[in-house]
């Protein structure tokens, strides 16, 4: 019986043999690409996390003390007051107006651009809009009613190339011998329930102020050190008082201090870095 059924055939003739299809060549990606697309994320995100989320600010006076001392960096929220062309890398001129933006609450620690010169000023929020502020022999009214206001244990901090002791304060030496600068230190509640605390040098011309409506749109701010702050009391010019703040300026909510120096450190000398930490203001909350 013959087998009719028809079978594959092969071959190994190189010339009926089919080529296999050729592939683009896979040419790695040089090193050099690898690096600067790194570089490209790295600048792209840390630009987003400090315009957008957290933004790093450094204190350079005691007008905040003691809630915050010269020498203090801390780390400021940006999102909640919402963003202006201000809260971009050198102010690029890229957002028009405020968007996003948030009304600030009493009490908030606010970063704000000032009013006249632009500079960075750092002071805690008293008043919003509608708003009546006053103060009265050092105490602050508010819409009628006088913030309670309890004094407390004296404020003391060392003497440092950042702190120097006030004119208006006391040089105190303790027993193991240390010598601190002393003030009179107070408690403010305000009717939310919030409470802070402030320093008080004693009757001062600054302590009587107003009646004065916050206007729509901005906001009156005071620094904690009530007796050594140019602030919403002093009308705005440059390197003083900031007057009445409108809310457009507004750059960021202090949130955390993330590093306090007390000015002694040297950058040549890293070992000083860490002699000069006043490591008990790490991690405190604003």
């Amino acid at each position: 019986m013959t087998d009719n059924s028809a079978s594959p055939v092969t071959t190994s003739d190189p010339a009926t043999a089919q080529k296999p299809a050729k592939t683009p060549d896979n040419k790695p990606e040089k090193k050099e690409d690898n690096f600067f697309v790194f570089l490209t994320k790295l600048v792209l995100i840390v630009v987003i996390f400090r315009s957008f989320i957290f933004s790093p600010f450094n204190i350079p006076s005691e007008s905040m003390l003691p809630t915050l001392a010269n020498g203090d960096y801390l780390l400021a929220a940006k999102w909640p007051y919402g963003f202006t062309s201000d809260s971009l890398p050198f102010g690029a001129p890229l957002i028009p107006g405020r968007i996003w933006a948030g009304e600030p609450e009493r009490g908030d620690i606010a970063i704000f651009k000032h009013p006249v010169d632009g500079t960075d000023y750092i002071k805690r929020v008293i008043g919003i809009p509608g708003d009546t502020v006053e103060m009265r022999g050092g105490q602050v009214i508010l819409n009628g009613e006088a913030i309670p206001k309890e004094q407390m244990a004296d404020f003391e901090i060392a003497p440092s190339p950042n702190t120097q002791c006030h004119v208006m304060s006391r040089t105190v030496i303790k027993e193991d011998g240390e010598t601190v600068c002393s003030y009179t230190r107070f408690k403010e509640t305000l009717p939310s329930g919030e409470s802070y605390e402030v320093l008080d040098f004693g009757p001062q011309f600054q302590d009587n102020f107003g009646p004065i409506i916050v206007p729509e749109g901005e906001m009156f701010v005071m620094g904690d050190n009530r007796d050594n702050s140019q602030d919403s009391r002093f009308s705005a010019e440059p390197g003083g008082g900031v007057g009445m703040v409108p809310q457009d300026l507004l750059l960021a909510r202090a949130s955390v201090i993330m590093w306090s120096t007390d000015g002694s450190s040297e950058w040549l000398l890293p070992w000083t870095w860490f002699t000069a930490l006043r490591g008990e203001r790490l991690g405190n909350g604003l």
